[in-house]
């Protein structure tokens, strides 16, 4: 009787119903921390803020001005930190995402995956309003700013969000046979990315022992780039594009793999013996 019956659906129709379960998904992600949906993203917008403030007294205590790429010094720490949230809380989103053991998922036709792109979306949203009112506030407020390439500088705002989908997926995926350490996992590659995403120096500044310390990370590149994209006087020498690009098909091409393969023996007894 109440049983999910399929019917016969054209393609559009198909695509078109995904497209608003993934929107609701997102919406749910969106008030799931905040009941208020305007306080919500208000919050967000502290957080960026709060770090902004807190890198820029970094910078002017720990004498890093110097180094800082010539322009306007704001917005040099507004590329790094954009960028970082954006990686970050997308890890943190994809990761704690509803898996295949959710009580959700016994509601059709809700699978994983449309909860993965919800919550990847929702985080994107976030970042992106947050980033935009941030901006524009600084330019209005002020003084005014001019960025050499948007398109360009928007595009490696992306592919930060899109690494940190793929990482954030291959940890969904592992964590129902180790929710504990996947747990630990995912908040040690989020505080590590603090220093380890390289926000704070120039790479072309960097001697090459330093930036072998740095050049693993796919944020690390796109932070650099999207700085080349920014500044017309700073050309990147020493990252690529091609880095986290091939990084994040990696993880995603894991990501998907796992979750399959962990979709067939999930179990929601799983963690009753823990």
């Amino acid at each position: 009787m109440f049983r999910y019956q399929r019917r016969n659906r054209s393609s559009f129709s198909t695509a078109f119903q995904t497209m608003e379960l993934v929107f609701h998904v997102a919406v749910r992600n969106l008030r799931k921390s905040n009941g208020n949906a305007v306080l919500g993203l208000v919050m967000s917008i502290v957080q960026s803020l709060l770090m902004l403030t807190i890198m820029y007294f970094l910078f002017s205590f720990l004498g890093l001005r110097r180094i800082a790429i010539r322009g306007d010094f704001m917005l040099y720490v507004m590329s790094g930190v954009f960028m970082f949230m954006t990686h970050v809380k997308a890890i943190g989103a994809v990761s704690g995402a509803d898996g295949p053991t959710s009580s959700m998922m016994m509601h059709a036709p809700m699978n994983p995956i449309i909860s993965i792109l919800g919550a990847a979306l929702a985080s994107l949203y976030q970042q992106t309003l947050a980033a935009a009112v941030i901006l524009f506030s600084y330019h209005a407020l002020i003084t005014p700013i001019s960025i050499d390439d948007p398109v360009g500088v928007l595009g490696m705002f992306l592919l930060s969000w899109l690494t940190g989908v793929g990482i954030g997926m291959v940890l969904l995926s592992a964590k129902p046979w180790q929710p504990e350490l996947m747990g630990i996992l995912t908040t040690i590659i989020m505080r590590i990315n603090m220093i380890a995403s390289g926000k704070m120096l120039v790479a072309n500044n960097a001697k090459p022992e330093m930036r072998a310390m740095f050049d693993w990370n796919p944020l690390f590149h796109t932070i650099d780039q999207g700085r080349g994209f920014m500044f017309l006087n700073y050309q990147p020498r020493y990252t690529s594009i091609e880095h986290p690009v091939y990084v994040m098909l990696g993880c995603l091409l894991v990501g998907l793999m796992a979750e399959f393969f962990t979709r067939q023996y999930a179990s929601a007894s799983w963690g009753k013996g823990r």
